[in-house]
């Protein structure tokens, strides 16, 4: 590796260095912008046409702030700008010559394609993904799947990212993800993970990032990379806006509203979102457990609903002391309450089914109460020289969660006569606090004419506590394995970081290099039984970006960064769930974080209709955190996360984007990867290889009458792990949108998992048992989307 990195720049370094000496060279320049927003079109394709022949005499993209710059021999030439989504331009005959060297051509401003160029039709017709070296940004109002559904089901629709039935995100095959909002974290991923993102309604979001291999300016959590996910904010003068219905089966009522009014300096803006849903699911389990000549066999049948009513709102103002000087407040409050009814059914043999032991029934019954507040202030301040500015932020998170829960087992039994030491009624009461500090400082300062310098702070101090109790309140429960708890725990969390970037550009060659010191001190604590459990370390994350923009409308991309997954509160808290009296699952107080070392070479070539980006990967992770199964002699199966020996992955990722006429668009996504688990510290038998590929494609169609319609399929292969097998999941989505009221609506229509088949189904086994898994989490959905919007 550290060859290829020489050579690569050897190589580089002589193309740069031979340009430079080329006699008789002008120099031609622009920036290109969008027409209405003026904000910059990054790496759109330009290419460079002799005016003689009109062949291609060079050609490249624009660089993240829409520029571009060319070395040419003495000559006349005319210049070709093309952006997915926007009108070509061609520039009239340039001569480079000894009295006109050097060309600027200034601001280029492309026009959005559709027939109507307001800017509200601009946005809604942008293409639905855009492609750069270190990130990819997908725009989701084009999706027409992502209507009437939540923040969840936009990620299942992104590229290289998955998302398991329970909710679980996972990019590129790993779910070491840091998900954002707005750039920082939020407290509705804090309890649940991704499964909390269900509480955001898709018509809230603008737009998502995925970042594969984050440089230094970003946090180093999240080893697969980073998830930002951008929230609708406009800006434009006077008022501005939109409001949307939905009606959903099974139950999904939602309404929502995202509106801006800005007068001169002040803008203010309010998004709100309303849901009222029912999620159904439904599962089976079947388990032998081995001791000596006796084998114990458990087939569980799982059948549940869940109804929630979530609010969501958040409003702001931004004062504009300048267009370059900017603060802004916003506030964000959430809400969501929900009633969970959940049946187990569980029947027991001995040896064989012919011999039934015993039968039993737990029901459970909770009501779940989760608000949230989040308080944002922000300045921004941009100077007159390019990349030249100054970010900063505080933002303060106060989210509680109660959950009160009644189980209520029965059991039988072989003979069909009620076994009394199975039979009892058990309350749980679970109250979850969480309040969080951040401070952030970035500043960036242009060196040179290309180089730049960015260096920044960043303080986050989190306190967390859960107070838990399980006590049973009827009858016995001496044989069901479900445990008595009282307990407070207590997390807190204080991270520190500071950081600094350089970066430069020679001609077609532009470098990054910046490192990341974060200072990290954790403790948990249990109040009750006074455990203690302090953690501080420290440590440097580097990281290296090149990148190089080739003839022909080519680049490549090297980089290389090291990351880092801290366990996060769930999965330090000791705590079991009781809800199933057979599985049960908990944290682990004595995790140690995993550190990764990732590696990438990125590709994006623009063609006329269409763009491909690929990218080689690998990433080499220590202490690997992975959920383990263990079951008892009994068949009580204990699942909690364990540090394993590590992880090797290798694969290639590429994302294609293809308009093959004016009426058919297709987006296609293939990760095919292999990946060495070493488990080999918790059991000898958890050593595991596994190749495989998950694939998504997506084809939109323009009808006649403003009809659109849209398939997506989703595959995702069978992958191994260290303990068993997750396999193999393929699901269907068919959506169709009209346009109505002379473009200023919408009438939406989506199915999601057309053919019920998104079904989770996983094999864990050891040498004392075996379990399959098979679960629906979410059925298929229908909803009905109306969307109105205000133009100017």
């Amino acid at each position: 590796m550290k060859f290829e990195k020489k050579f690569i720049l050897i190589l580089f370094t002589f193309i740069t260095v031979g340009q430079s000496a080329w006699a008789q060279n002008g120099k031609l320049s622009g920036k290109v912008l969008d027409f209405d927003t003026k904000a910059p079109l990054s790496f759109a394709s330009v290419r460079i046409f002799t005016s003689a022949d009109s062949t291609v005499k060079d050609g490249g993209i624009t660089d993240e702030n829409g520029k571009f710059n060319f070395d040419l021999p003495f000559g006349q030439y005319f210049v070709n700008v093309e952006f997915m989504g926007y009108e070509a331009f061609n520039s009239p005959a340039i001569r480079l010559s000894d009295n006109n060297k050097t060309v600027d051509l200034g601001e280029l401003s492309l026009k959005g394609t559709a027939s109507n160029l307001d800017e509200v039709t601009v946005r809604a017709e942008k293409s639905s993904m855009e492609l750069s070296l270190d990130k990819r940004v997908f725009n989701v109002g084009k999706d027409l799947a992502n209507a009437g559904g939540s923040a969840s089901e936009i990620l299942v629709n992104i590229p290289s990212v998955t998302v398991d039935p329970d909710g679980a995100v996972k990019l590129r095959g790993s779910n070491n993800v840091r998900i954002l909002i707005d750039g920082k974290p939020s407290g509705l991923v804090s309890f649940k993970g991704g499964a909390g993102l269900r509480q955001l309604q898709a018509s809230m979001v603008e737009r998502v990032e995925v970042i594969t291999n984050p440089s230094a300016r970003y946090e180093a959590e999240g080893m697969a990379g980073i998830i930002n996910i951008i929230l609708k904010k406009d800006k434009k003068q006077g008022f501005n806006g939109s409001f949307e219905g939905t009606l959903g089966w099974p139950t999904n009522i939602g309404l929502a509203a995202n509106v801006n009014y800005r007068h001169k300096k002040l803008n203010f803006f309010v998004n709100y979102g309303l849901s009222y849903n029912l999620n159904l699911s439904r599962g089976t389990t079947y388990q032998e457990t081995y001791d000596e000549d006796l084998t114990r066999i458990l087939r569980q049948s799982t059948k549940g609903r869940v109804y929630g009513f979530n609010n969501n709102v958040r409003g702001g103002a931004e004062y504009y002391f300048s267009e370059k000087s900017i603060l802004t407040l916003s506030y964000m409050l959430s809400r969501s309450d929900g009633n969970r009814h959940t049946e187990n059914n569980y029947r027991d043999f001995i040896n064989s089914e012919s011999n039934p032991l015993a039968n039993s029934l737990r029901i459970q019954e909770e009501d779940e109460t989760e608000p949230l507040s989040e308080t944002v202030l922000s300045y921004r301040r941009t100077f007159n020289r390019k990349n030249h500015e100054l970010n900063a932020q505080f933002r303060y998170l106060d989210h509680w969660e109660n959950s009160d829960q009644l189980f209520t087992q029965n059991g039988q039994l072989a003979n069909g006569e009620e076994d009394p030491s199975n039979t009892f009624v058990q309350h749980s009461v679970n109250d979850e606090f969480e309040k969080q500090y951040l401070a952030q400082v970035d500043y960036v300062q242009p060196v040179g004419k290309d180089g730049k310098f960015e260096f920044g702070a960043r303080g986050s101090f989190r306190d967390m506590e859960n107070n838990y109790i399980v006590e049973t309140i009827e009858g016995s429960s001496e044989n069901s394995g479900a445990p008595e708890l009282d307990n407070q725990f207590v997390y807190n969390e204080d991270i520190s970081a500071v950081y600094g970037i350089f970066g430069n550009k020679m001609s077609k060659l532009s470098y990054q290099i910046g490192v990341r010191a974060e200072f990290t001190d954790v403790k948990t604590t249990l109040k009750k039984t006074n455990e203690v459990n302090p953690r501080k370390y420290n440590n440097l994350f580097p990281s290296v970006h090149f990148t190089y923009n080739l003839p022909n409308d080519h680049g490549v991309q090297l980089s290389y960064s090291r990351r880092i997954r801290r366990p996060v509160y769930n999965e330090l808290s000791p705590f079991m769930t009781v809800s199933d009296s057979r599985n049960f699952f908990s944290g682990n107080p004595d995790l140690n974080p995993e550190y990764s070392d990732v590696y990438e070479i990125g590709h994006i070539k623009y063609y006329e209709k269409g763009s491909l980006s690929s990218s080689l990967y690998y990433r080499q992770t220590d202490h690997l955190i992975s959920s383990i199964r263990d079951v008892n002699d009994l068949g009580f199966a204990t699942t909690r996360p364990e540090n394993l020996v590590g992880q090797d992955a290798y694969g290639i990722d590429i994302t294609g984007s293809s308009q093959f006429t004016s009426w058919w668009k297709m987006d296609m996504n293939l990760n095919v990867f292999h990946a060495n688990t070493d488990g080999s510290n918790v059991n000898e038998s958890y050593v595991a290889k596994t190749n495989t590929w998950f694939v998504r494609n997506t084809s939109r169609f323009d009808l006649p009458n403003d009809y659109m319609i849209q398939f997506r399929v989703n595959f995702d292969a069978p992958q191994k792990g260290a303990q068993g097998m997750q396999k193999a999941i393929c699901f269907l989505d068919l959506s169709a949108r009209k346009t109505i009221w002379n473009g200023k609506g919408t009438l939406n229509l989506s199915v999601l998992d057309l053919l019920n088949s998104r079904w989770s189904r996983s094999v864990a086994e050891s040498p004392t048992f075996y379990t399959y898994r098979r679960g629906q989490y979410r059925r298929r959905q229908i909803n009905l989307t109306l969307n109105y919007r205000l133009k100017d």
